[in-house]
């Protein structure tokens, strides 16, 4: 709104008068103006009953009712209305009929016509999206991006070599098959990335693992099915294609069941939820890939040339063979087992919380690396007289500290955020070497200083929490409904989904539990999303193992009974689980202990994932569908 105008005279430098007519303008506490042109539908040049240039402008609903207030008050004040774009007064017409209801509105004067054109442009331009706002910025110092580089690229070379040597340790000579497969498709992934430009991200890195997993995981099921097989008497050549034959139905259930996921994650995740899909769907199609065609055709080259493959060595010749364990005996142990776990993991959420980060509630965060250990205390102490607010914890060794606030987050700007760093400089001075200056603090000069600083507005943060449980959700009942189609019986989607809430659970609840006594960061923020949506990945893949054997057992023997029948598939599966989970283990545990401190918050998250999710495949979702199924059957009956 105009509040008044004015006349004023400048002089130019040829001593000639410019007159220009100045505006003092009137809105809220925050100069934000009262209506924007993004309620603007349509302006356009047009022409008054006399012919004189005029400007007529239509709103949308929300605008029209704010537009008739205003125009009332304009009206009631005897004032006028300001039409501005990028801070310049392009007309500021007065209101001659009273409030002007239904949002269209003709804007008449002593216009030309190329005026009236112009003002037209102008208002239309208006609702353009408004500039750029930096909602969420990372900025990694050289220093710390090349250190958790070589540390990554380091511990995940070193746990790859011992999947490949425990590949072969377990199926001999088979196992090099294996070896290439597994290679081949670490290669067909990272070069499909590369192809795309994807950027590798800590959701990517989650992504990958998770790959590994469900690759060795289908060769596994391939090479155990033959070592079935070849325990019936079968010759090799049958053996290998019955085996393949065999084990076929279980891969593409597994993979189609964690491609659905990672399709929902896809659609309806945020920025880096895609990313991990993205990643997880390459790494299924190159999985498959690689583990049904690739191995199939080495083995068959091989065993056409003379060659003689037993899939085991000499120790692991007959080992988990003849296992007797009844599983369905101890699932009330296990029930009260894991209601325990999940009873102690939603007290400590109640009454401890989570150690949420900026990508939830919205902040600045920096990593600052000092020449010498300090106390977290007392820097803590130096900067809430600064910042009010603030969390500082230590990251790796003693020296290294990640400091959180949210002082003026709200104010988003390149200014701003300068003004933030520069008073976190002043802080930290008495901590520092003696005479270093803002600007060496700045670029990390011989590795002292900011190593890395991240932003998230928390209006993103909102949309982040939202649409990572948008997809979370989306996905199980996709899932539910696939397995649902798969296996014809209700109870094996509840024993799926359960478990997956189970693990979930489980691993929040510790996270939950132990954020306080760990030595790094266990921050939820989207490496955490990653982490639990690798978790369900892993989980229903393991479940959906499980079940295609059960459901195989109950079509062959007909028989039996149907305890006799899940106890069976689950003994006859021990080999594969074992097998497929220790492997994950080995990747994840190395990463964890020799990669970069930024990784150790994920990894862990990923380690007890594996760990429960393997739990909960057998013990869990196994007995919920047994425990449905026969209570089903004896109200029936």
């Amino acid at each position: 709104m105009c509040g008044c105008s004015g006349i004023h005279t400048i002089t130019n430098g040829n001593n000639s008068i410019e007159v220009v007519e100045l505006y003092a303008l009137k809105g809220n506490r925050e100069n934000i103006p009262e209506l924007s042109g993004a309620v603007i539908t349509d302006a356009r040049q047009s022409f008054s009953s006399i012919g004189q240039p005029t400007v007529s402008m239509q709103m949308n609903t929300k605008g029209a009712k704010i537009w008739e207030a205003m125009t009332g008050r304009a009206f009631t004040e005897g004032s006028q209305i300001a039409i501005v774009l990028d801070d310049i007064v392009y007309s500021a017409p007065g209101v001659t009929t009273g409030a002007i209801s239904g949002g269209n509105s003709e804007i008449s004067g002593s216009f030309t016509l190329n005026e009236a054109v112009d003002l037209a442009n102008v208002l239309r331009a208006g609702k353009l999206p408004a500039s750029a706002d930096i909602v969420q910025a990372e900025e990694v110092g050289p220093s710390l991006g090349q250190e958790a580089i070589d540390s990554g690229v380091k511990s995940f070379l070193i746990a790859l070599a011992l999947v490949l040597i425990w590949m072969l340790f377990y199926y001999g000579k088979a196992g090099i098959f294996s070896d290439i497969a597994l290679t081949l498709n670490i290669l067909l992934i990272f070069g499909i990335l590369a192809g795309l430009g994807a950027v590798l991200t800590l959701p990517g890195i989650a992504g990958i693992v998770l790959t590994i997993g469900i690759a060795v995981d289908a060769n596994v099921l391939i090479y155990e099915r033959i070592r079935e097989e070849l325990t019936k008497g079968k010759g090799q050549k049958e053996a290998v294609k019955d085996g393949f034959s065999n084990a076929l139905s279980s891969i593409l259930d597994a993979n189609i069941t964690t491609g659905l996921t990672a399709l929902i994650l896809f659609i309806f995740g945020t920025g880096p939820i895609k990313g991990f899909a993205t990643t997880l769907l390459i790494g299924i199609l190159t999985s498959l890939f690689t583990a049904i065609f690739i191995s199939r055709l080495l083995i068959d080259w091989y065993i056409n040339r003379g060659g003689k493959l037993d899939f085991s060595t000499s120790i692991t010749k007959g080992l988990f063979r003849n296992i007797k364990i009844d599983f369905l005996k101890k699932r009330k142990i296990a029930y009260v087992f894991s209601g325990l776990i999940i009873l102690g993991g939603l007290a400590s959420l109640f009454t401890t919380g989570l150690d949420e980060g900026i990508d939830f509630v919205g902040g600045r965060t920096y990593q600052v690396r000092f020449a010498k250990d300090v106390n977290t205390e007392e820097v803590k102490d130096a900067l809430i007289l600064t910042f009010g607010s603030v969390e500082v914890k230590t990251i790796g060794n003693a020296n290294q500290l990640r400091i959180s606030t949210k002082y003026k987050i709200n104010e988003n700007s390149a200014e701003v955020d300068e003004e933030v760093q520069h008073k976190l400089y002043e802080s930290l001075i008495p901590f520092l070497p003696d005479g270093i200056t803002y600007q060496q603090f700045v670029d990390a000069d011989n590795n002292i200083g900011k190593m890395y600083s991240g932003k998230v507005s928390p209006t993103i943060a909102d949309d982040i929490k939202r649409s990572s449980i948008w997809a979370v959700l989306g996905s199980l009942i996709v899932v539910f409904l696939y397995i649902l189609l798969r296996f014809k019986k209700w109870q094996f989607s509840l024993g799926a989904v359960t478990a997956v809430f189970h693990d979930v659970i489980i691993v929040i609840g510790i996270f939950s539990i132990t954020y306080k006594l760990m030595p790094f960061s266990m921050e939820i923020d989207q490496a955490f999303i990653a982490a639990i949506l690798t978790v369900i990945g892993y989980s229903l893949n393991d479940t959906v193992v499980v079940f295609d054997r059960i459901r195989e057992y109950l079509n062959e023997h007909t028989g039996w009974d149907f305890r006799r029948n899940v106890n069976v598939a689950l003994n006859s599966t021990i080999s594969r689980t074992l097998n497929t989970s220790l492997t994950t283990l080995v990747v994840l545990s190395t990463m964890f202990f020799l990669g970069a401190d930024s990784l150790r918050g994920l990894l862990f998250a990923l380690i007890v994932g594996v760990v429960v999710g393997t739990y909960s495949s057998v013990f869990i979702a196994t007995p919920i569908m047994y425990d449905t199924i026969k209570k089903l059957d004896k109200k029936e009956k």
